[in-house]
Parts: structure tokens; C-alpha cells; sequence
């Protein structure tokens, strides 16, 4: 317990101290005007408040991320607790942070233009490409996954998976194309809102009925035996980094009314994530009989939704059952609409197609989503095994761009560099140890990785410390 109550005060202060420390090597500029004021169209950029910015970008991030993938970072043990806490602070912090304010300083870009800015045109078509595949992808796996869900229960009779694919792509589309105030920034925060409030109530819970969470160890408890490293680091996305988050960074910048809000905004929401992801696994490794082999048989046999509303169910009745149907549907529909919409957004970018007009938005929006119910069509059991590494590699290239903004103005670029590095080596060696990837055996995988990213960190400092290469940011 005492591990458990630690980590919360260190992701708290973890906001307060390095939080502002990354907002002073960044430089806020509270007198420049943002894109809300300068290119504010009525749709996509709309001045916000940053409370209900803060709220639509941390359930934006969160969804189920935190949930789930928590879930599964557990039955690696409280070792778990060590990456989620590190993990937010020095490297997922930074790369939302970046990933938003250096989108406020290029007119309110998608992520992919950001890279290019910074890493070249190569960069950029490369993160085009990715980032718009990433989001199709978790908007289609959104749909599909809720829609099965709601057929199970029945509501009023309505027990087609078709039916209910139906009405969430309508709601997506129209949360796509219409004025982000219109249904995101009204439906959000409240969705916002509850997630936190859900995670309180079980962090409540587990200290009253006083649940013995389990001290940090760095011993590995994992049932399958499955390497901390890298596995951890990629089975915990959402609550420590996430490439995602970059994608969807860009749609609140071009909301918020000043620079000083991008701390309490962007690094906010993702100490906030962290703190939804502690709770859930200090949850999910002690809730169960038998600890962490009760917790494995749980989700062997039911998955990590069954773990939700199992301990969600038990600690706070039927209050809790609610809210766990919220976590189960209504979080991933709430991440899939902002991920096609960001897709709309980043294609807007490449194309140079304003998006003002209603017809701008819907040419954009009706091939997406004609790519997107093509793919509902097809197993995902395979392709999405691959999810979960692409999104630590996007994050990956997010901080080596963050490093060349940082080093071309500068500024300390280790904050960037250093994550840069390690999130390079969890993602080569990932690829080469997993089922999805080569399955080489860590003999070869590690030192593989480690040298790859090394050997990149170098090429990195090579280019960057030529001039010439620096005089081709055109910033």
C-alpha cells in the first residue's frame, strides 16, 4: 500500500516540479496569439476554455488505454508502478507536451507535418502514412469492439452487432465533420469526468476495505514468464507513453486561448493518465484471490473488460456497474471518433484543404470511413497484434522531432534525447522478440537493440551538429 500512495505523490509532483521545468526549457510566450485567435474557422479552430480542453484531451488520450493496458501490465507485478510513474513523468509528459505546443507554433499541424518540420520530408511522408493507417485503424477496432458489446446486452431488443456498427458509425461521422464544440466539447467532459470519478471510487475502496497492494519489487511475477523488458514498456502505453497521444495532441491546440494553459493541458493529462493507470493495476494485482495467478485466470478467461466490471461490480455495487459499462463502451467510442477525426484533420494537412466548408470536411471524412467499415469486415486478431508496437514507434519519432526542435533552438534537448533513446531500444527490441515480430530469443534481441539505439542516438547528434543540416529547419 505504501508503494501504491508513493506513486501517486510522485506523479503529482512529478506535474509540479519536472512539469514546469520542461514548460521553462520550452519557453511559453503567454502575449502570442495561438491558433484559436489567429485562424479561427467555426469548426476546428474554436477557442475553448482550458478546463473543458483539459477534460476532452484527457479522455481523447485515455479511453480504455489506461484500463486495459494496465490490466495487463499487472500481472508483471508492482514493478509495474515504477514505469507507469517514470514512465509519465519523463517521457510520456514530454511528449505530449511537445506534441501540443509545437503544434500551437505551426499554426495548429498535425503531428506528421511537426516530424517533417523537424526530421524531413522523408520523416513526414513516412508519418503521414503511419499516423493516418494508426488512426483508421483504432477508429474501425472502436467500432467493432463496442458494437459486439452492445449486442450482448440486448437494449431494448436491438441485439444486432450490425445494427449497433450502424449507429456508431453515424455518431462518428458526425462527430468527424461537425464544429469540435458541437458534440466533443459538450459530451467529453462529462465522459471526462467520469473516468476520473470511477478511478477515485476504486482507489477509495482499496484503501478503506484496506486491500493489501503489494510493495515495489523489480522481481518479474509475470505467470507466462514474459520479459519486463521490453514487454512492460509496450504493454503500458496509455499510462506512461503512447504515439497516440500525438495525434490527438494537435486537435486541442487549436483550441486553446494561450500557451500558459499547454502545461496544465497537455503534461496534466497524461499525469492524470498515469494516475488512472496506477490505480488499475494496484487494483487489478490485488483485487483477485490468489493475487496475480487469480488475476491471470481472470483475464484468460474473460479479458480485461471482465476484469473491469468484476472489481468495478464488487467495490462499488451498482453505481460501479455503471460506470464500468462506461469504461467498456463508452471510453473506446470516445477515443474512435477523435481518431478518425484527427485522421480527417491530418489529411486536411497533407492536402492543403481548408476545412471551413461543410463539403471540404465531408470530402475528407467519406473515404475514411468508407476504408474504415471495409475493415470491420476483416479479422483483426492479427493486425492488431501489431498496434501496440507502432504506437510506441510513432511516440519514438515524436521525441527524436522534439530533440532537433529543442537542439535547433538551443534549448536542453536531453530532456527529449534521453526517452528518444530508450523508447528506440524498447521498440527495436520489441520487434525482434515478439511473436508478431522476429521471435528471437533475448540473447540476440537485446544487445541488438541496445547497439541500434545507440548507434541512432549517434547518427542523431551527426546530423544535428552540422550546421548545414540545421540551417534546413525552416521554422
Amino acid at each position: 500500500m505504501v508503494s501504491f500512495l508513493i506513486s501517486i505523490v510522485v506523479l503529482i509532483l512529478g506535474y509540479f516540479t519536472y512539469g514546469k521545468f520542461v514548460e521553462k526549457v520550452f519557453g511559453v510566450e503567454e502575449n502570442r496569439p495561438t491558433p484559436a485567435k489567429t485562424m479561427n474557422d467555426g469548426v476546428d479552430f474554436i477557442e475553448l476554455s482550458w478546463p473543458r480542453i483539459f477534460l476532452i484531451q484527457f479522455l481523447n488520450i485515455a479511453g480504455l488505454g489506461p484500463i486495459f493496458g494496465a490490466i495487463m501490465g499487472a500481472l508483471f507485478g508492482p514493478t509495474a508502478f515504477l514505469w507507469i510513474v517514470f514512465g509519465s513523468i519523463f517521457a510520456g509528459g514530454v511528449h505530449d507536451y511537445f506534441s501540443g505546443m509545437l503544434s500551437m507554433r505551426h499554426e495548429g499541424k498535425s503531428i506528421s507535418e511537426i516530424v517533417g518540420i523537424y526530421l524531413g520530408d522523408n520523416a513526414k511522408k513516412v508519418m503521414r502514412i503511419f499516423s493516418v493507417l494508426l488512426l483508421i485503424l483504432v477508429g474501425t477496432v472502436f467500432m467493432t469492439g463496442p458494437a459486439n458489446l452492445l449486442s450482448d446486452l440486448d437494449l431494448g431488443g436491438l441485439n444486432s452487432v450490425n445494427m449497433w456498427l450502424g449507429i456508431i458509425i453515424v455518431y462518428y461521422f458526425l462527430a468527424t465533420i461537425l464544429p469540435v464544440d458541437k458534440i466533443i466539447g459538450k459530451i467529453y467532459p462529462l465522459f471526462g469526468s467520469a473516468l476520473l470519478i470511477m478511478a477515485v471510487g476504486i482507489a477509495s475502496m482499496l484503501i478503506i476495505n484496506g486491500y493489501d497492494i503489494p510493495e515495489i519489487t523489480l522481481s518479474n511475477m509475470h505467470p507466462k514468464e514474459l520479459p519486463i523488458w521490453p514487454m512492460l514498456f509496450v504493454t503500458i502505453a496509455c499510462g506512461a507513453i503512447s504515439g497516440f497521444h500525438a495525434t490527438q495532441s494537435p486537435m486541442m491546440a487549436r483550441c486553446l486561448s494561450n500557451e500558459k494553459y499547454g502545461r496544465k493541458v497537455f503534461y496534466g493529462s497524461m499525469i492524470a493518465e498515469g494516475i488512472i493507470a496506477l490505480i488499475w493495476a494496484a487494483a487489478a494485482m490485488t483485487f483477485f484471490d490468489g493475487g496475480i495467478l487469480g488475476l491471470s485466470e481472470a483475464v484468460d478467461s474473460g479479458g480485461a473488460a471482465t476484469v473491469v466490471n468484476t472489481i468495478s461490480s464488487s467495490l462499488l455495487g451498482k453505481v460501479g456497474g455503471i460506470l464500468a459499462m462506461f469504461g467498456v463502451i463508452a471510453a473506446p467510442i470516445t477515443s474512435g471518433d477523435t481518431a478518425f477525426r484527427s485522421a480527417r484533420l491530418a489529411i486536411s494537412d497533407a492536402v492543403g484543404v481548408k476545412q471551413a466548408k461543410i463539403k471540404n470536411r465531408l470530402l475528407l471524412a467519406a473515404p475514411i470511413f468508407a476504408v474504415g467499415f471495409l475493415l470491420t469486415r476483416i479479422d483483426f486478431s492479427i493486425i492488431w497484434r501489431y498496434f501496440a508496437w507502432s504506437n510506441q514507434t510513432l511516440a519514438t519519432i515524436v521525441l527524436w522531432a522534439t530533440a532537433a526542435y529543442l537542439i535547433k533552438n538551443k534549448k536542453l534537448h536531453w530532456i527529449a534525447t534521453i526517452p528518444a533513446t530508450f523508447m528506440t531500444g524498447v521498440s527495436i527490441t520489441y520487434i525482434l522478440q515478439s511473436p508478431e515480430g522476429f521471435s528471437l530469443s533475448t540473447v540476440i534481441s537485446y544487445p541488438v537493440g541496445i547497439i541500434a539505439s545507440v548507434l541512432i542516438l549517434l547518427l542523431f547528434f551527426k546530423k544535428f551538429n552540422d550546421k548545414s543540416n540545421l540551417d534546413k529547419i525552416k521554422v
